[in-house]
């Protein structure tokens, strides 16, 4: 279950951050479901090779998101909040567009120069999509 959990030592992020992307990105994609028992932090902690301490941390932010619930002794489950999947799928998206957005701005293009691009950039992606099949 926690083998597609990397921590890169190059990435300038704190580890604990990037536990937890990668936790929200498994729930948005299904991946781990509602319910799901996840890794205990001793045992993911030795997975990814970081400390106990560095797991829980990402566990307790996690838990204060809402995305995971721990019972005490039984451990931690992906929480069952009916739009958990939608909200982390939202939110990683608009952080990523806010980047654009922000980019778009810096570089003196307006919203439409931004939207027209954006379709582009689909259509070229579905394109290949279409091609790989």
């Amino acid at each position: 279950m926690h083998s597609d959990l990397v921590i890169s030592q190059t990435d300038r992020r704190p580890m604990y951050l990037q536990i937890m992307e990668q936790i929200r990105r498994r729930v948005a994609v299904g991946d781990w479901r509602p319910g799901q028992e996840i890794p205990s932090i001793r045992t993911l902690a030795a997975a990814v090779q970081v400390s106990v301490i560095t797991v829980k941390r990402a566990y307790l932010e996690l838990e204060r998101e809402g995305v995971i619930v721990t019972r005490q002794g039984k451990g931690s489950v992906v929480a069952e909040a009916a739009d958990l999947r939608t909200q982390l799928r939202r939110d990683e998206i608009d952080e990523h567009l806010s980047a654009a957005v922000g980019l778009a701005l810096q570089l003196g293009l307006t919203a439409r120069d931004l939207e027209e691009r954006l379709r582009e950039l689909v259509e070229e992606q579905g394109q290949r999509n279409e091609n790989e099949r």
